[in-house]
Parts: C-alpha cells; sequence; structure tokens
C-alpha cells in the first residue's frame, strides 16, 4: 500500500516543507475562520435586531463555553498527534483502532459535556456575576447550545482524524455549507421568529449537527486506512491511553487559559453591559486573527507528530522556526489591518458608539501584541506534537492562569489601577512569560532527541 496514494493525503515527512505547511494551513485557517462565523453570526444578529443586552448575553458565554469544553477538546489533540505519528510510522492496525477509539471518545465526551452544561450554566454565570439584564438571556443561549454539543465534539475528534493525514481541505467544505446553513437560520429564527438568543443558539447547534454528519459520512466513504467502521466502535485501551497522554494535559491546558479568561471576564462584567458588549464584539474580531495564526501553530502539531514517527528530528526543527516565522508575519500584519480598520468592524457588531469606544479600549492593547500569543501558542502545540503534553501545562499554569489571577487580584484592586486597561495589559505579559518558558523546555527536549 501506498503511504500517500491520495490526493487529501500531504507527506509531511519528505519535499519542500513551508510550502507544504501552507497547503495544510490555509484551508486549516479558512475552516477555523467559517467555525468563527458561527459565533459571530449570533453577536452580529443579536446585537443589530435583538439589542446591546442579548449582544451581551451570547458573547458574554464565550469563555464559559471554552471552560467546559476545552478538557475534551484536549483529547482531539491528542487523537490528532497519536493517529499522525501512527501514520508517519506506517503502523496501520494501531492507526485504524485509534480512528474508531477516538470517534467513540467524541460520543461520550459531548453526553458529559451536555449534562454539565445543562445542569450547571446558570448557576457557573452567577458566580461570574454575569448582570441581571443579562442573565437569563445568558441561561437560555448555554442550555440550548450544551443541548446540541455532541454534534461539536464529533466533528472536531473527525476533523483531528483527518488532519493527521494532512486534509484540511474537506473539513473546510463542509463548514462552509454549515456556515451559510447557520447564518440564514439566524435570520429566520431572530427577524422572522423573534426567537432571540435561543434562535442564533438552535441555529448553531442545528448547522454543527450538518458538520458531525457530514465528517462521519466521509469517515464512512474513505478507501484508505482511515475508513471508519461504524460496527467496529471500541476503545482500545493502550491507544486511548496515548491519546489521554496527550490531550488531557492539552485539554489542562485550554481550561486554565479559558479559566483566566472567566476570571477576566468577570472582572469586564463588573463594569457593565457598555464594557461586555464591547469587550465580546472585540473578541470575536480578535478570533479571526487568532485562528490565522492558529493554523500554522496546528501545522506545527501534525508536520511534527508525523515527522518524530518517521524519526526525522532535522525537519520538525525545521518546521518549528518556518511555522514560528509564519505566525509573527500573519498575526503582525492582520493585527495593523484590524486595528486601522477597528472602529469599522465594530460597527458590524452594533451601532451603540458607546460600545464601539469601549471595544477600542481592549482592540489598542491586544493587537499591538497579538502575534505573541500565537507564537506561545506555536511553541506549546510544537512540544505537544514530539510527545511533551505536560511541560506547557505547567507553563500555562503559572505564565497565564496564576499571574492573571495574581495581577487582578493584586494590582486590579488598587484603586487608581482599577480600569478595564489593566485588565487588558495582563493579556501580553502572560504571553511573553509562557513562550519564554516554552522556549526553554522546546530546547531542551529537542536535545534529548538528537541524543537518542
Amino acid at each position: 500500500m501506498s503511504r500517500f496514494n491520495s490526493n487529501n493525503k500531504i507527506d509531511m515527512t519528505e519535499g519542500p516543507l513551508f510550502t507544504k505547511l501552507l497547503r495544510f494551513s490555509i484551508p486549516l485557517i479558512f475552516s477555523s475562520i467559517l467555525q468563527l462565523l458561527f459565533n459571530a453570526a449570533d453577536v452580529v444578529v443579536v446585537g443589530r435586531f435583538a439589542g446591546d443586552n442579548s449582544l451581551a448575553a451570547v458573547g458574554s458565554t464565550g469563555s464559559l463555553i471554552n471552560l467546559l469544553v476545552n478538557l475534551f477538546l484536549g483529547l482531539s489533540i491528542g487523537t490528532n498527534v497519536v493517529v499522525a505519528r501512527f501514520f508517519g510510522a506506517q503502523k496501520i492496525n494501531e492507526l485504524k483502532d485509534a480512528i474508531h477509539t477516538a470517534m467513540l471518545v467524541s460520543l461520550f465526551s459531548g453526553l458529559v459535556l451536555t449534562a454539565v452544561g445543562v445542569t450547571f450554566a446558570r448557576g457557573i454565570l452567577i458566580l461570574m456575576q454575569a448582570p441581571s439584564e443579562v442573565l437569563e438571556l445568558a441561561a437560555v443561549y448555554l442550555r440550548i447550545y450544551f443541548g446540541g454539543i455532541t454534534a461539536t465534539m464529533i466533528y472536531n475528534f473527525g476533523s483531528a482524524i483527518l488532519r493527521a493525514k494532512g486534509d484540511t481541505q474537506r473539513p473546510l467544505y463542509i463548514l462552509f455549507l454549515a456556515g451559510v446553513i447557520n447564518l440564514l437560520l439566524n435570520l429566520f429564527f431572530v427577524i422572522s421568529l423573534k426567537m432571540d438568543v435561543a434562535g442564533v443558539a438552535l441555529a448553531t447547534v442545528i448547522s454543527q449537527c450538518i458538520s458531525a454528519f457530514l465528517v462521519v459520512l466521509l469517515l464512512c466513504l474513505e478507501k484508505d486506512e482511515f475508513h471508519l467502521d461504524l460496527r467496529k466502535l471500541k476503545i482500545n485501551m493502550p491507544i486511548f491511553t496515548q491519546i489521554v497522554k496527550i490531550g488531557l494535559p492539552a485539554g489542562f491546558q485550554g481550561i486554565m487559559f479559558s479559566f483566566s479568561n472567566v476570571i477576566i471576564q468577570s472582572s469586564v462584567n463588573s463594569f457593565g453591559a457598555v464594557l461586555i458588549a464591547g469587550n465580546s464584539a472585540a473578541c470575536n474580531l480578535e478570533g479571526f486573527i487568532y485562528t490565522s495564526m492558529n493554523g500554522f501553530s496546528q501545522g506545527a502539531l501534525t508536520f511534527c507528530s508525523q515527522n518524530l514517527g518517521a524519526n526525522k528530528i532535522d525537519r520538525i526543527k525545521k518546521t518549528v522556526w518556518i511555522s514560528q516565522f509564519s505566525i509573527i508575519v500573519i498575526g503582525a500584519s492582520l493585527s495593523a489591518l484590524f486595528l486601522v480598520f477597528g472602529r469599522q468592524l465594530l460597527g458590524i457588531y452594533t451601532t451603540s458608539p458607546e460600545v464601539i469606544d469601549a471595544g477600542m479600549s481592549r482592540l489598542w492593547v491586544i493587537f499591538t501584541t497579538y502575534y505573541l500569543c500565537g507564537m506561545m501558542d506555536g511553541m506549546s502545540n510544537s512540544i505537544r506534537g514530539i510527545g511533551h503534553s505536560l511541560m506547557p501545562v505547567i507553563t500555562s499554569l503559572t505564565g497565564a492562569c496564576i499571574f492573571r489571577i495574581l495581577w487582578l487580584s493584586t494590582i486590579f484592586q488598587i484603586p487608581f489601577f482599577h480600569t478595564p486597561f489593566i485588565i487588558f495589559i495582563s493579556y501580553p505579559i502572560s504571553w511573553i512569560l509562557t513562550f519564554a518558558a516554552n522556549l526553554v523546555g522546546y530546547n531542551l527536549y529537542i536535545k534529548k532527541l538528537e541524543s537518542l
């Protein structure tokens, strides 16, 4: 059997790295942007047609959703690393077992998240100090969203499997179709049926169900070693252990970032609905730049994993620095562009001058330093791709989570520094600290691999 006998595969262990990284990353970037458009469509529609309180309600749920979901999305990262490593090493039987194990894990993950999200959504929002005029709307949105979260899990695990062999194009086509459906349903439910936040949540769930169905269908129709047979779904414990070994620390890292963001969101909430709404709109804009950088970060993860399987250390080193350079260029360029047109872009989400001003107060801090966030994530994924997932967790715990909590518990509490700017400046400081620690760890791990 040929290792790479399909146009949907990329041989990451041979040939020019930069062009193959582009071929892998660009469709992934567009896929991530389309995923962002799900939430952006929600925010734009409610902001334009349901009011600022509804905008604040939908926008303020992002950090909480990430907090609950990231642990299980970490397992999808573990799936990507393990499947890519087996593929690079041409261990076909293990690869097949990993695919069937991962898809069953995705189903269980979704069911657990539904139970937790639906049950505890309102209570967590209260702990986050959500204003009374936003609380009930946000709770409705979250309950519906988590009611359909199983589809989100299935799609993410399925697309992680496809990415392991370099297939980032077909998930892009799936998300394009789902994104169009999501937008049309948003407009119908909110404008025609007056369903407010319930309408945008329901539209998101329906579109995610379509994405999940299509990615499963793709895997079932595969004719190569990536074929999914639903009758053979079962947990292979040794492979599940490998997925958990990589994915669980990655999930905890995501949880820690999300937890620190929940703390930050709680601090933002203390300034009222206008700053909440402006912060929500600004976060949506940031997401488009983050996903552009993250495409190369995910490329580093998968390329490093395949080359580790093929025992090609020099290509791992080249992958890391090519991905870092690409992250800096795309992050700095897009941030400058978005900052120049910030007021116009925020105007897409709201017509309120006060909300736009609030959003710009965040953008001026974030967009001047955002490439640092991409570099931090890229280095974390590079370390994870060479089989070390615990170290990025430790650096994230200290450099991001603990630092941000201490910052908000001390500096922010001083009356003179009790301002939105002091909240937002905690981001770039934590990015610098975490990247520096990851860089040291990466160099130590590479030297160890070279000595083997």
